[in-house]
């Protein structure tokens, strides 16, 4: 087994392991800690049946279905997120941390390519652990008192972020919960700010307006390239990433050509 940084400060491909006969108790202790120590790890080239995948993702924690779809024949926890040849718009085309609306979001997303265009497609991923310590100790004080309100229905432009894969649940586009803004992380014990552009509606106690002009600099600091990795997707390829300290983003590059992924997530604690 071989842990190949990516980065600086996040991302790893895990290599010389078939994840689909399953991981000794060795193995897993080494690739649970190279994801916390890299908080988005990769392998190439697994063939994996959906059961394979689903015992995979089992060996970090509790699954969880996706609120807004159904999950594929016989699996209700891996949902299928397609975009055609025909069509423009993506999934998760936004700097995000999953679900936070949701009382307890996810501690890990697995995504696993299983069709992907020829060029194009990539996922930047944040490191957000980076991104809170360069603040300054004066705004880390201030963030440490603040809560966040966080909801299904903030977009920052008009469209609906859950078309490629909406099959439930379509009333419930307001579902909200509140997070503080800086989240210690219950494994590693480091801290992050915990907002984004889409799931963030404002400070509890304020109103949006008085909200975005610091939520917009925190957004800011989540794009800038040094806390940042690129994943160049191929087919077979099985990401994780940990949502607690990490955001990401699906560019939408590759209009014209199909690309079909099978998501799970993970349930986690509360923040």
């Amino acid at each position: 087994m071989e842990i190949i940084p990516q980065s600086s400060t996040i991302g790893a491909e895990i290599r010389g392991l078939d994840i689909s006969v399953g991981l000794s108790d060795q193995q897993f202790e080494q690739v649970n800690q190279a994801f916390l120590d890299y908080q988005i790890i990769f392998f190439r080239d697994q063939q994996l049946s959906p059961q394979q995948y689903n015992d995979f993702a089992l060996r970090f924690g509790q699954l969880k279905d996706y609120l807004f779809a159904d999950g594929i024949d016989g699996f209700p926890f891996i949902t299928e997120i397609v975009k055609t040849e025909t069509e423009t718009q993506s999934f998760g085309s936004f700097w995000h941390s999953d679900s936070a609306y949701m009382e307890l979001p996810p501690k890990i997303t697995m995504l696993y390519a299983r069709q992907v265009p020829a060029q194009g497609g990539d996922t930047l991923f944040a490191d957000m652990y980076a991104a809170y310590d360069e603040l300054s100790p004066g705004l880390k004080a201030t963030l440490e008192r603040l809560n966040a309100v966080n909801s299904a229905s903030v977009v920052p432009r008009d469209e609906d972020i859950y078309a490629a894969v909406k099959s439930k649940n379509s009333d419930k586009s307001d579902q909200s919960a509140v997070h503080p803004v800086i989240r210690t992380h219950d494994e590693t014990g480091k801290k992050s700010f915990y907002v984004n552009s889409i799931h963030t509606l404002g400070f509890e106690g304020m109103t949006r307006e008085e909200s975005l002009p610091l939520l917009n600099y925190l957004f800011e600091q989540v794009t800038r390239p040094e806390y940042s990795f690129r994943l160049r997707w191929a087919e077979n390829t099985l990401a994780m990433w940990d949502n607690r300290c990490t955001q990401h983003y699906a560019l939408n590059d590759y209009h014209g050509h199909r690309r079909v992924m099978h998501r799970i997530i993970v349930e986690g604690e509360h923040p």
